[in-house]
C-alpha cells in the first residue's frame, strides 16, 4: 500500500481524493476578470471603487487593476482585470465576491 501512496499524482490518488496543492495552483493564473453592465458611468465607477477596495484587502503586493468603460446604448459596460502577485490571492479575491 505504501507504493500506491508514493505513486500518487493529480490523476491518481491512493487516499481520500487528495492532490498536491502545486498541481492545482501553479501560480500561472494570477488574473481575475470581472464585467458588468450599469445604467450610467457613475454607477460603474462606484462598482470599480468597491471592487478596487476588495482587491486592496487581499493583495500582498500592489494588484494591477485595469478597467475599461464601454458605452452600450444607454448603459455602460465595466470590464476589469485584477492581476495579483500570486494565484492564491486571485482565488481569495474571487471567492470573496461570491
Amino acid at each position: 500500500m505504501t507504493d500506491a501512496i508514493k505513486k500518487c499524482n493529480a490523476n491518481e490518488t491512493a487516499a481520500c481524493c487528495c492532490v498536491d496543492v502545486g498541481t492545482v495552483m501553479d501560480n500561472t493564473d494570477c488574473t481575475a476578470s470581472w464585467s458588468g453592465v450599469f445604467a450610467d458611468r457613475h454607477a460603474a465607477e462606484a462598482m470599480l471603487a468597491h471592487l478596487t477596495e476588495r482587491a486592496r484587502q487581499v493583495e500582498s503586493d500592489p494588484c494591477d487593476i485595469r478597467a475599461d468603460f464601454v458605452n452600450e446604448g444607454d448603459a455602460v459596460r465595466l470590464s476589469i482585470d485584477f492581476t495579483f502577485a500570486c494565484q492564491a490571492e486571485t482565488l481569495i479575491f474571487q471567492l470573496g465576491l461570491r
